[in-house]
């Protein structure tokens, strides 16, 4: 057991989970270890990523910078290792810090200027990842993968994970090139004794272990890949949830008529993007046909289930792990997840540059007995980027000076009803042609698009399900007149100062 009296903090992340595929908020989907930990802490129901994709919102956890600031501002992009992270301060503080799983800082692709450790051929080079020691972002110990599901990404410290628990026909798996297999649904031919989330909480138990040992304080980042697509996890989870006895989520009729192209585009059968002056061509995540049929969403919606379902089981092992170190009541957890994810909702599926609720809003729990009251709930507005601010601001460590997120301590402890007035969440999915940014308040949702007249307004207390929008409403136009001037204002208060004055002139 330690005796340090300074907390732990233990991030616990999925990968595109939506915010209601949560046990406290669906009864339909059984997560009992995430909500063990909701009873003992606090549900936060308006919580925000700060971009709806997962390199950005990564890095922004990381640095408590939006993506516009730290520089990663969409996939396919580079976190610098030049940009200051919450690790700088826990090394400061005499913290080790660990992070075991997803990262995704950096792309598949490597270039001279911007090289990547997560790019071909690296990736699976394992001998390179049996000897490499760092550096990677400040972490003392770091365990990676990229892959989600059978992708042809996986390599790194989990096929060696694999390779040394006896599995050498893991490429069997996986999606050609790396395996043999072509691409699976549903049931995915890998062993769970193998599966990455197995090896994510093994190796998060056994570091936290390890930490624990040597009496120091630790942050540590256990990031698993689920329930990101493709839809595929090993049995018996394939099989937990029947697509027919499931709510289906859905759209309405029309509702995106009022909407922008990129909408548009999603309910259309083969849509070609340069026939709508679109980038002449050029593809652009999620701006795409989204249609499906019922019977496959509901196939879909199943196995999303059946990850979530899978993923639980394995976070309870590492809230077993703490119980038995001893390390419970001075570890303060946080789980949520990256970003959201539409399995039928507005017609969508998966994720693109749409900002409903739905892809923005996240699940989050914080959890710290004694300190954050259990068995509660909140609608305090949250952000992703506050994280960093807040998990230090619980060791005693002040904000750093680069980091623009806020400390949200006092709201999760109690002492403060509420931080925040608005959340901004931005979208740079294809610069100059496919950038949009939202300001989320209480009761409103404004997105404004850059090249765009269209926009959208949504009034969240009459219309929680964002249905109609008011951006061109005349009946709306002095709370749009209202919105775009906090808009602006909220965006003034995210920028850094970086140098002090000092001196009158």
């Amino acid at each position: 057991m330690q005796t340090n009296p300074r907390p732990n903090i233990l991030l616990i992340t999925s990968d595109q989970q939506h915010w209601m595929t949560m046990g406290y908020n669906n009864p339909e989907i059984k997560t009992p270890n995430l909500d063990r930990l909701a009873a003992r802490g606090l549900i936060f129901d308006r919580a925000y990523c700060p971009n709806p994709t997962c390199t950005p919102t990564r890095a922004s956890i990381l640095t408590g910078m939006y993506p516009s600031q730290h520089g990663a501002h969409t996939l396919g992009t580079k976190l610098d290792e030049s940009v200051p992270t919450m690790n700088d301060s826990w090394h400061d503080a005499g913290y080790q810090t660990a992070l075991i799983g997803k990262a995704h800082f950096q792309p598949l692709k490597s270039t001279e200027e911007y090289p990547s450790l997560e790019s071909y051929p690296i990736l699976q080079d394992l001998e390179f990842w049996k000897n490499y020691q760092g550096p990677f972002y400040g972490f003392d110990r770091f365990e990676l993968a990229r892959n989600h599901a059978d992708e042809a990404h996986v390599g790194q410290h989990y096929a060696i994970w694999m390779e040394e628990k006896g599995f050498t026909d893991w490429r069997k798996c996986y999606q050609k090139p790396t395996g043999t297999s072509g691409e699976q649904y549903g049931e995915w031919n890998i062993p769970e004794e193998f599966h990455y989330n197995t090896w994510i909480s093994e190796r998060t138990n056994a570091i936290i272990e390890d930490f624990a040992a040597s009496d120091t304080p630790f942050f540590v980042w256990s990031s698993y890949f689920d329930p990101h697509p493709p839809y595929i996890v090993p049995k018996p989870w394939v099989d937990m949830y029947d697509p027919d006895s499931l709510t289906l989520p859905e759209g309405r009729e029309g509702e995106h008529d009022k909407n922008t192209i990129f909408h548009q585009i999603t309910q259309m059968e083969n849509p070609v993007l340069a026939e709508h002056g679109l980038a002449a061509g050029q593809w652009m995540h999620g701006v795409s046909s989204h249609l499906r049929s019922e019977a496959d969403k509901r196939k879909d919606m199943a196995i999303y289930y059946g990850m979530v379902s899978c993923m639980d089981h394995y976070i309870g092992k590492t809230l077993d792990k703490l119980d038995e170190l001893g390390l419970t009541d001075n570890t303060l957890i946080v789980f949520t997840t990256d970003h959201g994810h539409y399995y039928g909702q507005h017609n969508l599926i998966a994720k693109g540059p749409f900002h409903y609720e739905d892809g923005v809003k996240v699940p989050m729990i914080a959890t710290w007995p004694g300190h954050v009251p259990a068995g509660t709930r909140t609608d305090a507005l949250q952000s992703l980027v506050d994280l960093p601010v807040s998990f230090l601001s619980a060791a005693g460590i002040g904000k750093p000076q680069k980091m623009t997120g806020l400390d949200q301590l006092n709201v999760w402890t109690g002492q403060q009803e509420k931080l925040r007035d608005w959340c901004i969440v931005e979208n740079n999915h294809e610069p100059g042609v496919c950038e949009n940014k939202t300001y989320i308040e209480a009761d409103y949702k404004l997105t404004v698009f850059r090249n765009l007249e269209a926009g959208e307004l949504y009034d969240l207390k009459n219309d929680p399900g964002e249905f109609e929008n008011r951006f061109d409403d005349p009946s709306y136009l002095e709370i749009k007149s209202k919105l775009l001037q906090r808009f602006m204002q909220a965006e003034m208060a995210k920028e850094v100062i970086s140098m002090p004055r000092i001196s009158g002139a």
